[in-house]
């Protein structure tokens, strides 16, 4: 049985495309860009054809065409217009929505196909940034919205995470270690979020830095193991949804307690469960990261 979702909501549409549902219904009614269907009890819905025309209509609107010209295209045009554009620049607006279709369709030769084309054009890292980290953002509101279902995104999760393993092990087999620095890369107890950790340690490898990934839920009590071995130690953690709002001030009283008593040992943190910290009153030798970007900066320039 094939369960892919191939029904619509106007409302699923609009959390897709980011084209408000007020917008698409004067597209419809106005220029006939769209024809709803009816399930048996009259409930208006889309079809996975609609989505994708859509994603290529709002595509073709964003680079400048307006939507009078765009309904007078011959339908099966409309793509090809749009791989035309997307080949000549603006790629990650494109490449974005055929991620997004995608996973949906639980289509892996799409996404291998998408990516392979990226690569002709940017570098890992340049895909990371560019694409991957937008995408990830909107997939998590697709799911808080119920627009998709946590299938999709761990489908989508998976195969990140299968790139960002594979350019990890490339770069480790030429890694050289240039610092007396060692990067412990950690998330908290039943923290699962682990791809922006992961693409950290793809950053700092790549730099040749020694970088030790002990991956997710992993307890304090354990992290003071590492101190046996080395000298100075930064380690760096990912809160996405732990420690919880009311837990977090207590967690970096122990980790300071626990870990931050010496000078060579230092705490780097991101994540959006930071806006339950007070940020300018850390702990001595905790830095927060408003982005993985700010992060590798500071790496960069110390």
């Amino acid at each position: 049985m094939n369960n892919i979702k191939n029904q619509f909501s106007i409302k699923d549409l609009e959390n897709l495309t980011g084209i408000k549902a007020h917008t698409i219904r004067i597209w419809e009614k106005r220029y006939n860009l769209l024809q709803p269907k009816r399930t048996d009890t009259n409930i208006r819905y889309y079809d996975l054809a609609s989505f994708q025309k859509l994603l290529n209509v709002s595509y073709l609107n964003n680079n400048g065409y307006k939507i009078s010209k765009i309904a007078t295209i011959e339908e099966h045009k409309i793509p090809i217009l749009v791989r035309e554009i997307a080949a000549q620049s603006n790629i990650e607006d494109h490449a974005i929505n055929a991620f997004k279709l995608a996973m949906l369709n639980f289509d892996q030769v799409l996404f291998y196909n998408t990516y392979e084309s990226l690569l002709q054009e940017k570098e890992f890292y340049e895909i990371f940034y560019d694409i991957f980290i937008p995408l990830l953002t909107e997939i998590g509101l697709l799911w808080q919205t119920d627009t998709i279902t946590p299938a999709h995104e761990h489908f989508l999760t998976s195969l990140i995470r299968q790139k960002i393993l594979i350019n990890i092990e490339k770069v480790q087999s030429r890694q050289v270690n240039n610092s007396k620095k060692t990067f412990v890369l950690y998330l908290p107890e039943n923290e699962i979020h682990e791809l922006g950790l992961m693409f950290i340690n793809h950053q700092l490898v790549s730099r040749g830095y020694q970088s030790i990934f002990l991956g997710f839920s992993v307890p304090l009590e354990s992290l003071t193991d590492l101190k046996d071995y080395y000298d100075e130690i930064i380690y760096i953690s990912y809160f996405t949804v732990k420690p919880e709002k009311g837990e977090i001030k207590k967690y970096m009283e122990n980790f300071n307690t626990l870990l931050l008593n010496g000078s060579n040992t230092k705490l780097w943190i991101l994540g959006q469960m930071l806006n339950a910290l007070d940020l300018d009153n850390l702990p001595k030798g905790v830095s927060a990261f408003k982005s993985i970007q700010a992060l590798i900066d500071k790496v960069d320039n110390p």
